[in-house]
């Protein structure tokens, strides 16, 4: 009823996925900083989250996880879970899992991924997501897992539709007070839940990104800055307009003394397009 991806860039680890199950983000993934993450599904257990990042954590590799939850389980032909560590990553699914259901596991040179799914149109799903996996190197963690999920879910997804997502995903020292979650994001009950899941992800890299792509507030540039905000009610001096604008708006993360955030410009301009 479900297709996930596990992945890794560097020392970043998360999960995405989605489902016709509404509330999936509360079942399917968990992730540990410095040790990896996990993803249980079809018949999930719970359970198998800390049992596989405490074996991670103990020092077993991502199959050995994989060996701790399901070992013990009576009920493991109904399960399927996938796994990534900090050097080792892994993906099984149980006989009894309902078609189609399958999964792929491999390494480049930022990480491992996991990618796995029951109840999906076809194995296409599976190979969609991780053509676009790999086809994303480079890219952040976030944009590399979202852009897997969009992959499985232009092959087909869950073959009984769309209606829950998620993405949890940690970094040491990124994210809001240095907290280290890069996102930790849901979509409960929608009609397209991968694609308003994409645009939950892009908001939070808006609101919680630090400063990139800066241009100084000079110039043509700057003259076009004031006029914006003056269409917005803030008018001033323009850094102290752009202050307060911002503030309001959420994006003090991306406030910098040197100019002005790309996407900080960009969602200015979005917000006075008759400016």
């Amino acid at each position: 009823m479900t297709f996930s991806i596990v992945g890794q860039v560097g020392d970043a680890f998360g999960v995405a996925v989605a489902s016709k199950f509404p509330f999936v983000g509360a079942v399917v993934p968990e992730v540990r900083p410095g040790v990896g993450a996990v993803a249980t599904q079809a018949m999930a257990r719970v359970a198998y989250r800390s049992v596989a990042l405490d074996a991670l954590a103990g020092g077993a590799a991502a199959e050995g996880a994989v060996a701790a939850c399901t070992t013990p389980d009576p009920d493991r032909a109904h399960r399927q879970l996938g796994v990534v560590g900090l050097d080792s990553q892994a993906t099984y699914t149980g006989e009894s899992c309902l078609d189609w259901a399958g999964g792929v596991c491999g390494r480049d040179a930022t990480g491992g991924y996991a990618i796995q799914g029951n109840i999906l149109t076809g194995p296409d799903v599976v190979s969609e997501m991780e053509a676009a996996w790999l086809a994303s190197a480079g890219q952040s963690l976030t944009d590399r897992l979202i852009a897997a999920l969009l992959a499985g879910d232009a092959a087909g997804g869950d073959s009984r539709g769309r209606q829950g997502a998620a993405l949890y995903a940690v970094q040491p020292g990124a994210g809001y007070d240095h907290c280290g979650v890069l996102a930790d994001l849901r979509v409960d009950d929608h009609e397209d839940a991968p694609q308003e899941l994409a645009r939950l992800l892009r908001m939070n890299d808006l609101i919680f990104g630090g400063p990139e792509d800066v241009s100084p507030l000079e110039g043509e540039l700057a003259d076009e800055v004031a006029v914006r905000l003056s269409s917005l009610g803030y008018s001033g001096e323009t850094s102290s307009a752009l202050t307060s604008w911002a503030s309001e708006a959420n994006y003090e993360m991306r406030m910098t003394p040197d100019g002005i955030d790309g996407k900080v410009l960009q969602a200015l301009r979005d917000a006075t397009p008759d400016a």
